[in-house]
């Protein structure tokens, strides 16, 4: 396992003190330039589908069952484990004084045809939707965001920005040669 990049969120003051641990799976699936991303209406960006583990949730498991549930995607093949970033933020609740999360990325392929999504409340509520966006698109996206500083801007923009970036110049090349 191969770690990508560490990003501490510009607000956080300190790695230190109560951490809240968390480890996600995300999804890389890419047709040609075109890469299924969720748009979220609340923050205005582009993100790769995928979340946190259920307790002791195998990560493949849990990667399948998001990818299911976010973007209706059927016939999960996931090829290869690309790399990890470990990301430290401020987290909302009281009893922490920081987050800690493992972002785990893989290569995915998904059957043609996307079935209807199973969102949660908090994902209906925030706007967010798959698409399958041309992936230089998606970051010139994200990156205006980050420009203008929107005061919409989510926390985990920086990472799927910087990811999507890593995507196109590792990836792409790949796809294409």
């Amino acid at each position: 396992m191969q770690l990508i990049t560490e990003i501490i969120h510009p607000e956080l003051k300190s790695k230190q003190g109560r951490v809240f641990r968390r480890h996600a799976a995300r999804g890389i699936v890419l047709r040609d330039e075109q890469i299924l991303l969720l748009f979220t209406e609340r923050y205005n960006d582009f993100s790769f589908p995928g979340g946190g583990l259920d307790g002791d949730e195998d990560i493949v498991t849990g990667l399948k069952r998001e990818l299911e549930e976010e973007t209706g995607a059927r016939e999960i093949q996931v090829l290869q484990h690309y790399g990890y970033i470990e990301e430290y933020r401020p987290y909302w609740k009281p009893q922490y004084d920081l987050m800690h999360m493992t972002s785990h990325f893989y290569l995915c392929e998904v059957a043609t045809q996307l079935e209807p999504v199973r969102m949660e409340s908090h994902e209906i509520a925030n706007g967010m939707r798959p698409v399958w966006i041309n992936l230089h698109e998606a970051i010139t996206h994200n990156e205006a965001v980050m420009q203008r500083q929107e005061s919409s801007m989510g926390q985990s923009i920086q990472r799927e920005t910087f990811m999507l970036k890593k995507v196109a110049s590792d990836l792409l090349v790949t796809i294409r040669g």
